[in-house]
């Protein structure tokens, strides 16, 4: 623990150090104005204790983050028929193409594009015969650090929810190819509300603890989660940085999952959830102080999912 502390210490230093800071979303006024110059980093290991530094218990809009855990329910809820709606392929394409979805008839390329985080909330709607989809995120992520640590923006919601033109173009573009059950509008508000939940590091961290471990015992229902992690891990991995995917994969080796708030949760199997965040983006939508701390953090830590440089 003390060498991860240290670690983690230096990364925060050094982040303070770096002038490029990027820009934050301009997708959302409310998100416009945001300090570039604020970084939080948090780290949950799988011994139960969670790490922190700078900014940690700041909240921030989980946007995209949520898909992780909407596609969490929609694979306990449905299983692989998931994937009889939704792709797992990157998509090679802006993650609110039009273009993409309508080349591929109504099925999304993956389920952390736009178009397919609408069609796994259609799956949740429909599951939970009305319920708005974050409110299932919500008890989910409460069920694991509690009501207290969770938050909504309702600035940010409403904001998204009356200029979301494109996400609205996706929902009517899937229920054209008849991939979207319920009325476009009631799976655009659960979308943005879950887009719009609050959490800071230390919370994000902790609620993707369960992605950590791959170690099952014998328990079917224990299997069946590992299974379901190491999945989702594998998304995220592919998928979960947008078109800078491949990039991220180079220079951190770790899955993760990034959103326009600035955040990024990553997970090191067997080892730690990590979350990171700072509210101004690159160009591929991602926190570039929170990329730049992970590359750090994997570096200092030796956490890489293609293998150990200090062991071999």
């Amino acid at each position: 623990m003390k060498r991860l502390k240290t670690a983690i210490d230096a990364v925060v230093e050094e982040i303070a150090k770096t002038d490029a800071r990027g820009t934050p979303s301009q997708a959302v006024p409310a998100l416009a104005g945001a300090d570039t110059g604020q970084f939080g980093i948090a780290v949950h290991t799988c011994e139960g204790e969670t790490v922190s530094g700078a900014a940690a218990d700041t909240p921030f809009t989980i946007q995209s983050i949520s898909k992780v855990f909407s596609l969490t329910l929609a694979l306990e809820a449905h299983g692989d028929d998931v994937w009889t709606r939704v792709g797992r392929e990157p998509s090679g394409d802006p993650f609110n193409s039009i273009v993409d979805l309508e080349r591929h008839e109504g099925i999304p390329r993956n389920p952390f594009i736009n178009a397919g985080a609408l069609v796994v909330i259609d799956m949740l709607l429909g599951k939970n015969a009305g319920k708005a989809s974050h409110d299932s995120v919500r008890a989910f992520l409460e069920a694991r650090i509690g009501a207290d640590a969770i938050g909504i923006d309702d600035d940010v919601a409403n904001e998204e929810q009356s200029s979301g033109f494109v996400n609205r173009a996706l929902a009517n573009l899937a229920k054209s190819f008849d991939n979207l059950d319920n009325e476009v509008e009631t799976v655009m508000k659960a979308y943005v509300e879950q887009c719009a939940l609050t959490l800071s590091c230390e919370g994000l961290a902790r609620a993707g603890a369960y992605l950590m471990s791959d170690r099952a015992d014998q328990h079917s229902d224990s299997v069946a989660e590992a299974r379901r992690a190491r999945r989702i891990n594998a998304l995220m991995l592919t998928c979960g940085q947008y078109d800078g995917s491949g990039e991220f994969a180079y220079r951190v080796g770790l899955p993760a999952k990034s959103g326009v708030g600035g955040g990024i949760l990553a997970i090191v199997p067997n080892e730690a959830a990590i979350a990171v965040w700072s509210p101004g983006l690159d160009d591929n939508g991602n926190s570039l102080l929170g990329t730049r701390a992970l590359e750090l953090l994997a570096e200092k830590m030796d956490w890489s999912v293609f293998g150990s440089i200090e062991r071999r």
